[in-house]
C-alpha cells in the first residue's frame, strides 16, 4: 500500500470516529422506537410500557412502543436486524431470542452478528403450575405420579423452542419422566386450558400465573430461580426440592442493531439502569414476581452465548423437533 493510500485509509476512518462521536453526542435527535417483537398484553410488552414513559423523561424525545409480532418473535427481530444503526431503534425480546437458531434454522438474520445486546432488562423464575384438579402438590408427589403413569399426562406451552417447552424437556430429562407436549399460539389460550383441566402442568413466567395462583384457579409446585421470588415466598425451588441442577429463568431484554455506536449502547444501558434499580419500580416489579438485573451489554452478550448452546445441548439430547 503506498503512501497516498494508507493516508486515504486513515482519513476514511477517522471521518467514520468523527461522525459515530458526533451522532452519540447529538443522540437522541428525534423519536426512538422501541420494537416489541410480540403482540400486546404479553409479559415483554408490559416491561415496555412500564419503563417507556421514564425512558422518554430522560431521553428528552419521544420514545414510542411498535409491536411487531409474529413467528415467535423472529418477524420484528428481522426487522430490527434491517433498521439504520442509529441509535433510534432498539427492541425488547424475550429469553426464546437465544433459542431463535435452534428453533427456527432458516432465519434471516443472525442473532450475534446482526444485533447489539444492551441490557437484560429484567429476569423472572418459571413456576411449574398444575391444573387444580391434578393430585400432586409438590415436586416430589408429582414425580411419583408421573412415573406410576407415564404418557397419561400433558404439558402446555406457548410454542416449539419457547422457555416453557425446553424448560419442561429439562424437567422430563432430570426427572426421567414421559409427559406430552401441546403447543399453543398463546400464553392466554394454554392457561385457560390447564386451569380447565385439559392440560395438567406447564412451566410459566411468575408475572403470568401469579394472579392464578393467588386466585386458586392454579395450584404452585415449584419455581425454577435460584432462590425464591418474594411474590411466591410460599412456593419451594426446584434445587430445594431434590434438584439441585435446575435453575432457569425467564427474561426480557434489550437490544440494537448490529453497528449502533458503542457510546449511544452504554449511554441506553445506563439508562434503563438507573429506571429499572429505582426503589419503588424494584417494588412494583417484585410484586409481579419478576426482579430488576440491567447488567451491562458484554454480560448480556455473554449470557445469550451461554444460553444457546445450553439449549442445544438438550435439543441434541433429547432429540427434539420443532416441526
Amino acid at each position: 500500500m503506498n503512501l497516498l493510500s494508507k493516508k486515504s485509509v486513515a482519513l476514511g476512518a477517522a471521518m467514520l470516529l468523527a461522525a459515530n462521536v458526533c451522532l452519540a453526542q447529538a443522540w437522541p435527535s428525534k423519536t426512538v422506537r422501541l420494537v416489541v417483537v410480540f403482540p400486546p398484553g404479553g409479559f415483554v410488552d408490559q416491561v415496555a410500557r412500564q419503563i417507556q414513559p421514564q425512558l422518554q423523561s430522560v431521553l428528552g424525545q419521544p420514545v414510542i412502543i411498535d409491536n411487531k409480532g409474529g413467528a415467535g418473535g423472529t418477524i420484528g427481530a428481522a426487522e430490527v436486524a434491517r433498521s439504520e444503526p442509529d441509535g433510534h431503534t432498539f427492541m425488547l425480546v424475550f429469553d426464546n431470542f437465544a433459542t431463535f437458531p435452534i428453533a427456527y434454522p432458516k432465519l434471516r438474520f443472525d442473532i450475534h452478528k446482526d444485533f447489539q445486546p444492551v441490557t437484560q432488562v429484567v429476569s423472572n423464575p418459571l413456576i411449574l403450575v398444575a391444573s387444580p384438579g391434578l393430585p400432586a402438590k409438590d415436586p416430589k408427589s408429582l414425580v411419583k405420579l408421573l412415573k406410576a403413569h407415564p404418557d397419561k399426562y400433558n404439558y402446555a406451552s406457548v410454542g416449539p423452542g419457547s422457555s416453557g417447552h425446553l424448560t419442561a424437556e429439562l424437567f422430563k430429562s432430570v426427572t426421567n419422566t414421559s409427559i406430552t407436549h401441546v403447543a399453543y399460539r398463546g400464553g392466554g389460550p394454554a392457561i385457560q386450558d390447564l386451569m380447565g383441566g385439559q392440560v395438567e402442568m406447564a412451566f410459566f413466567s411468575a408475572s403470568a400465573v401469579l394472579p392464578h395462583i393467588q386466585a386458586h384457579k392454579l395450584q404452585a409446585i415449584a419455581q425454577t430461580g435460584a432462590k425464591r421470588a418474594p411474590a411466591l415466598a410460599q412456593v419451594p425451588t426446584m434445587a430445594e426440592s431434590g434438584f439441585p441442577d435446575f435453575q432457569v429463568n425467564s427474561w426480557v431484554g434489550l437490544l440494537a442493531p448490529a453497528g449502533t455506536p458503542k457510546n449511544i449502547v452504554d449511554k441506553m444501558q445506563s439508562e434503563v439502569r438507573k429506571i429499572v434499580t429505582e426503589p419503588a419500580f424494584v417494588q412494583r416489579l417484585q410484586e409481579q414476581g419478576v426482579v430488576p438485573v440491567a447488567n451491562t451489554p458484554e454480560q448480556f452478550t455473554a449470557q445469550i452465548k451461554a444460553e444457546q448452546a445450553k439449549w442445544e445441548r438438550l435439543v441434541v439430547e433429547r432429540k427434539l423437533s420443532f416441526e
